[in-house]
């Protein structure tokens, strides 16, 4: 028999994707504040000046991809030169991996451009709209006049801003004079219009709309930085044992008769955080490491006449107390760290040492494939190539082509060689020899080639002579 039917489940409705809250970041000062200040106008006058620094009658930097050479101040760098920019980027990733190691996610909240760009949009944003609470009450209100002109004039501050840095993102390829001149005159080529529409867009709408969401979603690097930190990796910490347990008091109360930690529990540590995280449950992959909370935190610590640090940077070793605040620079210097510094170091050490030894002449060989060999006057062979100088010098150049390998080998040039200042040039050169007592076939030859003004000034490139 049957027993009686159990009630069905209730049905439960489960999000697989989590609403998007609106931060409202409150406006906060403090010695981190001004250290991110201050790396904002470094970066940005940087990048908006750096184009338009001149150097030797040109641009001082410009990634010509066009005449395929990138002009970084009196350096000229060409395909061939792809081993410098490896190097670059591999220094960048050790230098990455060194602050992360020593001070955890420092780039990413000083000098990331998104970070960079989120600062000055909420710049922007405070000016016109107003701080935190006004600007949650101004989205509270209905649509209306005033509403309307101070969103406008927000987003019309935006997208200048965005135009202006998507026009100086395209001025180091294309010439930044050139591309004033044909913007002022409407004449903007094609890619040049589609790239600084499409960096302002993109401008826009990271900084501009969805700011702490590329960070906790699309960035990779707040996925693995884990990977760097121990426990001697200074971060942003909530001292619990200090702080705990919050509340709210008077400033004259005593927060011990009260069972009180120092926290007043004032909430101020979120409201200012780009990202809307809470640093007292802990240190989170969507901390960004800008350090607002330790400036918001310290303010509140100073008008209660507490010390400051509730909320600071510190070590997992010495918030367990396995030793105090003040020995944490003497275990800055371990292995990890040391590893880093001494391989950026050498890379360091290697890649101005290969700027410093870096020739400015190069010669590539390249074989006339219309035919291996012909016949000369007087029973001689000759074989056909094109030579192709590269002078990354920043003066013309005069350059003088021997050879060697081959017993009489004698070198024809139909002009003399003369290559402009940073260009490249390519030229047919003749090899002849007498063919007899030279077996048939497959011979390596060297070309030598001088400045002629500078002998000690060369480049040797092999080949192949071929006799029939």
């Amino acid at each position: 028999m049957a027993g009686p039917q159990s009630a069905a489940p209730e049905a439960l409705e489960t999000s697989l994707y989590e609403i998007r809250r609106k931060i409202y970041p409150r406006a906060v000062s403090g010695w981190f504040a001004g250290w991110r200040v201050l790396l904002v106008l470094v970066t940005q006058i940087a990048f908006y000046g750096g184009a338009w620094l001149t150097w030797n009658d040109r641009q001082a930097i410009l990634f010509d991809l066009v005449a395929r050479k990138f002009h970084i101040f009196g350096l000229v760098f060409w395909p061939q030169d792809f081993i410098f920019l490896t190097a670059l980027l591999i220094i960048s990733a050790y230098a990455l991996f060194l602050f992360t190691a020593v001070a955890g996610r420092l780039w990413c909240g000083y000098a990331c451009p998104q970070t960079v760009y989120t600062e000055i949009f909420m710049w922007i944003e405070r000016h016109i709209e107003g701080d935190r609470v006004q600007r949650m009450r101004l989205d509270q209100q209905p649509p209306g006049a005033r509403k309307f002109g101070l969103k406008a004039a927000k987003h019309g501050a935006w997208i200048a801003l965005s135009l202006w840095t998507g026009f100086t993102f395209v001025g180091y390829f294309t010439p930044i004079r050139t591309l004033a001149s044909s913007f002022a005159a409407w004449t903007l080529g094609p890619w040049e219009t589609f790239w600084i529409f499409f960096y302002a867009f993109a401008t826009y709408g990271n900084a501009g709309w969805m700011r702490e969401q590329v960070c906790k979603y699309m960035c990779p690097y707040a996925r693995f930085q884990s990977v760097m930190f121990d426990p001697d990796t200074l971060v942003i910490t909530y001292d619990a044992k200090r702080g705990e347990t919050r509340g709210s008091r008077g400033r004259k109360a005593d927060p011990k008769a009260l069972g009180l930690g120092d926290c007043v529990d004032c909430n101020v540590c979120v409201q200012v955080c780009p990202t809307g995280i809470d640093i007292r449950n802990g240190l989170q992959y969507e901390c960004i490491g800008c350090a607002a909370c330790i400036d918001g935190c310290n303010q509140v610590m100073d008008k209660m006449g507490y010390p400051r640090g509730l909320i600071r940077y510190s070590t997992e070793n010495a918030v367990n107390g396995k030793y105090a605040d003040a020995d944490i620079p003497r275990h800055v210097a371990r292995p990890r760290v040391l590893v880093y510094v001494a391989l950026l170091a050498v890379i360091i050490v290697a890649f101005f040492g290969g700027l410093w030894l870096r020739s400015p002449l190069k010669v590539d060989v390249m074989r006339d494939r219309g035919a291996l060999v012909r016949d000369a006057a007087g029973g001689r062979l000759e074989n056909v190539y094109r030579l192709q100088f590269i002078n990354a010098d920043e003066v013309p150049r005069r350059y003088v082509v021997s050879a060697s390998g081959l017993r009489g080998l004698e070198v024809v040039l139909p002009q003399g060689i003369e290559v402009p200042a940073a260009s490249t040039r390519v030229y047919p050169v003749l090899l002849r020899l007498d063919p007899a007592g030279i077996a048939a076939g497959s011979h390596p030859v060297t070309f030598h080639v001088s400045d002629a003004d500078r002998p000690e000034v060369r480049a040797d490139e092999n080949s192949r002579f071929y006799i029939r």
